[in-house]
């Protein structure tokens, strides 16, 4: 089963990323990798195999990157290598997902998609959501001035847009280069669970994964 750890605080990301995944690693898995957000880039790195194998290929932790996301894949798209690991870029490098479930229609997405110009490099139903939502990340850049998304974050909005054409079950956690302050989560029928520090936050699909690092967690998170 896979699972999902995303950090927003004053720390360094990737520790804490690398510790709740490995705090979720009885959930069984075939690939792990993490997304880090700092001087205004994502990076990723991934593998197929355990974290240990990530470890290995982790750079040293860096105290500007304090936004990022983690995931440990158990394969339903795709076979378990590192192309299909999470997290998955949308084709212009600025959005990244992680994501539990498994989205119905996301080969119909993905042959429209295509035609809008989008590009794939996985098999997976979880990259159909991140250039899912950078489309409308792009729709927002071009009707800026026509205030369409009505003063909302424009990375909030196009997370809406694209959240309204996903059929199934997802839990998602999703970053934006553009907005290095901002953590988007999103679920349904797929557990996530918010944990609340001081400034700082924790989210992740078992509450396993933040044991002793968040001080509380509100009702309305804990499904």
């Amino acid at each position: 089963m896979c699972g999902i750890v995303a950090y927003l605080g004053r720390k360094s990301a990737q520790p804490i990323l690398i510790e709740g995944l490995k705090r979720l690693e009885y959930r069984g898995y075939d690939s792990a990798g993490v997304a880090l957000l700092g001087s205004g880039a994502i990076r990723i790195k991934k593998t197929s195999g355990r974290i240990s194998a990530l470890e290995e290929i982790l750079d040293e932790p860096d105290s500007g990157e304090i936004l990022g996301i983690g995931h440990t894949r158990w394969a339903t798209h795709g076979e378990p290598n590192t192309v299909n690991a999470h997290p998955h870029l949308d084709c212009t490098g600025k959005i990244a997902v992680v994501h539990n479930g498994i989205i119905e229609n996301y080969s119909t997405l993905k042959t429209w998609l295509q035609t809008e110009g989008a590009e794939f490099a996985s098999e997976t139903d979880t990259e159909v959501i991140a250039n899912l939502i950078g489309y409308f990340y792009a729709k927002g850049n071009e009707d800026e001035e026509k205030k369409q998304f009505d003063g909302q974050n424009k990375f909030e909005w196009a997370v809406q847009q694209a959240l309204v054409e996903l059929r199934g079950t997802f839990g998602l956690a999703i970053v934006c280069s553009d907005s290095p302050d901002m953590l988007i989560a999103a679920k349904n029928g797929s557990p996530l669970i918010l944990g609340v520090g001081e400034n700082e936050y924790i989210l992740a699909s078992d509450a396993a994964a933040i044991a002793g690092l968040s001080r509380r967690c509100p009702p309305w998170t804990r499904c």
